[in-house]
């Protein structure tokens, strides 16, 4: 009876990862596959994978959603949060400094194309051998229970601090976007007039990475001890908040031959970037979007798009709707609906996967991955459980058309 329930048990486990890997494209491995399939043992770890809500469960969500908003901010009140976004960032930082969240070193897991492409091949290599992994970066890269970072502090737990990581993504794209916009026909031409401008912070760099929205470096460092052995690289990072980027710059591992952090608003389309169009490789957007009101996100994703070489990549995750720190939020917080103020005055919205599609296919872009990621999060200790959902996506520039073929390059160009 015993070998019938586990073997029962193991093909359900296959089924639905083979199932969610047919949906969302994301394979199953190890660290993203812990399937609650005995309700009984939902406290023996920290957090279960890829949860299906039941049609109870997903109305529930809804009445929550619908209860908390009705009450809404004051109109003097949303501008006052609107105008000083900025200040009540800074006094997060302040208060907080850099001990509010921990590094991400999740990232690598879940977004190795922040990688140059021989240290993605690397990452591969030594997971194919299962040793573990020789990048620069700590133990809690491979912990046992979970690999990724969760907010600290009873106060932010139900509102939207919190990160974790999840499996190891095995995209498979063609050949010929996976190449470097070096070796498209027009690429030339992009680094003839790159030649021409300014040297910039990173202009000598083959390789360049953008991060918006820093924080307090959480994302910057774990990618830094990977780029700073790697010839050619160069990271951008930046954030609205100055007391972030001042965090960012006075930390020990911060080093100008390998970054540049620089004070910058994204939503101001005139404020210039410390560097030319066309020329990142990927931009990092992690819990940042859903801080921006959302009537502003639209032009905040088609100003980044241009950043990006063609070929390049945007990757994306970000708070999901009826996620539990949406449902905990009290009635008078509700700014518009889905967008929501903390007690700090800092200001979070909630994404359905249809939403960062039609953005940021509306920029130009070229989804390679979008799924709504699911989990259960326990506290074992007061036996408290609690649904998580993240929305994950990775869109693509498409790469430039070739000059020989008249044809194609009469289309409308999306950039123009």
């Amino acid at each position: 009876m015993n070998f019938i329930t586990k073997f029962s048990a193991l093909c359900l486990r296959k089924n639905k990862m083979q199932q969610r890997y047919r949906s969302s494209r994301r394979p199953a491995v190890p660290l993203g596959s812990r399937i609650l399939t005995d309700s009984s043992k939902v406290f023996e770890h920290n957090m279960w994978d890829h949860m299906h809500w039941s049609q109870e469960e997903e109305q529930h969500a809804k009445d929550k959603a619908a209860e908390n908003s009705l009450v809404k901010v004051q109109l003097e009140d949303q501008d006052k949060y609107e105008r000083e976004a900025s200040k009540y960032w800074n006094e997060f930082y302040k208060t907080h400094k850099n001990n509010f969240f921990k590094d991400r070193n999740w990232l690598f897991l879940e977004f190795p194309e922040i990688l140059p492409e021989n240290k993605r091949e690397q990452l591969k290599t030594e997971e194919k051998s299962s040793e573990p992994i020789k990048i620069n970066i700590t133990s809690s890269f491979l912990h046992k229970d979970f690999p990724g970072t969760f907010e600290k502090g009873k106060e932010y737990l139900g509102n939207n601090y919190g990160e974790h990581s999840t499996s190891v993504q095995r995209q498979k794209y063609s050949r010929k976007q996976a190449k470097s916009v070096t070796l498209n026909p027009q690429g030339k031409d992009c680094r003839e007039k790159l030649g021409k401008l300014e040297s910039f912070p990173g202009s000598g760099a083959a390789y360049r990475v953008l991060e918006v929205g820093c924080g307090a470096g959480n994302s910057v460092f774990p990618i830094l001890k990977v780029l700073c052995n790697t010839p050619g690289t160069f990271l951008y990072c930046c954030d609205f908040a100055s007391g972030a980027v001042d965090l960012v710059k006075s930390h020990s591992s911060y080093s100008s031959a390998w970054c540049f952090a620089f004070v910058h608003d994204v939503c101001d389309d005139a404020l210039p970037y410390p560097f030319p169009d066309e020329i990142l490789d990927v931009i990092l957007l992690v819990f940042v979007l859903s801080a921006i009101h959302p009537d502003r996100m639209q032009r905040v994703v088609n100003r980044l798009a241009k950043l990006l070489k063609p070929g390049g990549m945007l990757l994306f995750r970000d708070y999901g709707r009826y996620d539990m720190s949406q449902l905990r939020f009290k009635k008078g917080h509700c700014l518009s609906e889905n967008f929501y103020v903390r007690g700090d005055g800092t200001r979070v919205y909630f994404f359905t996967k249809d939403e960062v599609w039609s953005m940021f296919s509306l920029a130009g872009l070229t989804e390679v991955q979008n799924l709504v990621d699911r989990r259960l999060q326990v506290n074992r200790k007061k036996k408290v459980k609690m649904q998580r959902v993240w929305i994950q996506s990775k869109f693509q520039k498409p790469l430039l058309l070739p000059l020989n073929n008249p044809e194609e390059t009469t289309k409308k160009d999306p950039y123009g």
